[in-house]
């Protein structure tokens, strides 16, 4: 009986030590670290809106260049020998503007650049008239005196667009970006005269002559945006549309006398000259794709 239970000792004691050693010698858990958080993509395409403000850089510059016979129009038949191509200026009103935006990212994993395309569609009017003021009393010129009676009206809008591509730099939500393409803008222009009473200093011819067409033209600019709600993001954009500092348009129509004759020396002709228009905005932005915090 006593080897018995020495025996049962020496079993316990050389399998408990065993176990002993070897809970000794397995390290202790250790949790896995947390999964890294997602890293923030622009790519993907977005749909958007937008409000802002519109102004011309300048004043229209209409010029009136007469016709074979007469150096001008204003002035009539008396005023119109004298005197010679002239310009006047048209002022444009400012305009809000707003519209929509479409357009897709692409980011490259691990690189900061941001490549994109762009279309932008919306509202823009910037209006204006100015009477060519050769005849004003304040400018008699050889002579010639009277009121203002030939009346210029200028018109950029009532809609425009642009197609541009986008190069962004982003850290993290927030990217810098630049984008410049082509803009499409409607103009008109138009030179009214209805007054022939020539004691009341008008001159003593009519015309009416309008012209209307879409300009194609470059748009430069940049902006900042920042998502801050995953796919949402807002946007803040100033873009320069360059209508070249150029004769945009040529105007030409026939006067005609009170009692209905032409104007002998064929249509009188007006050019008309733009400049180019800043534009400024914030916008929202809603992102389909991509990834997000």
């Amino acid at each position: 009986m006593k080897k018995l239970l020495l025996l049962s000792v020496a079993l316990t004691a050389l399998f408990g030590g065993s176990a002993i050693a070897a809970d000794l010698r397995r390290p202790a858990y250790t949790p896995p670290p947390p999964a890294p958080p997602p890293v923030f993509n622009w790519s993907g395409c977005y749909i958007g809106g937008y409000v802002g403000g519109a102004w011309s850089e300048r004043d229209a510059i209409f010029t009136d260049l007469g016709n074979s016979n007469f150096r001008a129009f204003s002035g009539g038949i008396v005023g119109g020998r004298r005197e010679g191509s002239h310009s006047f200026n048209v002022g444009l009103d400012s305009s809000v503007i707003g519209g929509g935006t479409l357009g897709c990212n692409w980011q490259p994993y691990g690189s900061p650049f941001v490549f994109g395309i762009e279309g932008e569609a919306g509202y823009m009017r910037l209006e204006g008239s100015a009477f060519d003021p050769l005849l004003s009393p304040t400018l008699t010129i050889s002579g010639v005196g009277g009121v203002p009676d030939v009346l210029g009206r200028a018109k950029l809008g009532d809609w425009y667009a642009m197609a541009t591509g986008r190069l962004g730099y982003a850290w993290g939500t927030a990217m810098l970006y630049v984008k410049g393409g082509a803009a499409f803008v409607p103009v008109e222009a138009s030179v009214l005269d209805q007054c022939t009473a020539v004691a009341a200093g008008c001159g003593n011819w009519l015309i009416s002559t309008s012209d209307s067409k879409t300009i194609t033209t470059g748009t430069l600019g940049g902006g900042f945006e920042w998502a801050f709600a995953g796919n949402w993001s807002v946007k803040a954009e100033y873009m320069f549309i360059g209508l070249g500092d150029r004769h945009v348009s040529t105007t030409c129509g026939f006067a005609t006398l009170a009692s209905g004759a032409t104007v002998s020396g064929g249509p009188f002709c007006f050019d008309h000259d733009f400049s180019g228009i800043h534009t400024a905005k914030v916008g929202l932005n809603y992102r389909f794709g991509g990834s997000g915090y």
